[in-house]
């Protein structure tokens, strides 16, 4: 069993910056990809970020070169630094890991709200 506890959400106006963190209740190198999802409102759940075991790193388009997506070096906790914060990224941020042959797991989601 993955517990994830997301961090980091709040209120900060476009061009500013935020961190969210996931803290893993296993260590990072059990799982095969951990990722960062967003619900906007009205809209589908949307991949932001991935890491994967070997390191790779995937981004959606609407956030390469403003987010970045890493593990810290004690093996138990997933960031996410967001820059240059658009209103468009507005929504609940879920912290995602999963691991081959059990189901994915979900944090509980951190809002992020970015005024104009």
């Amino acid at each position: 069993q993955v517990q994830l506890v997301e961090s980091g959400g709040g209120l900060v106006q476009a061009g500013g910056s935020l961190r969210l963190s996931c803290v893993v209740s296993v260590s990072i190198s059990r799982i095969d990809r951990m990722a960062w999802y967003r619900q906007a409102p009205g809209k589908e759940l949307e991949q932001v970020a991935a890491i994967h075991t070997d390191g790779r790193t995937d981004y959606a388009d609407s956030v390469k070169g403003r987010f970045t997506i890493s593990t810290d070096n004690t093996g138990d906790i997933m960031s996410l630094q967001m820059n240059s914060l658009k209103p468009e990224d507005t929504g609940v941020y879920y912290c995602y890991a999963y691991v081959t042959h059990f189901s994915p797991y979900w944090g509980q989601g951190t809002q992020v709200t970015v005024s104009p």
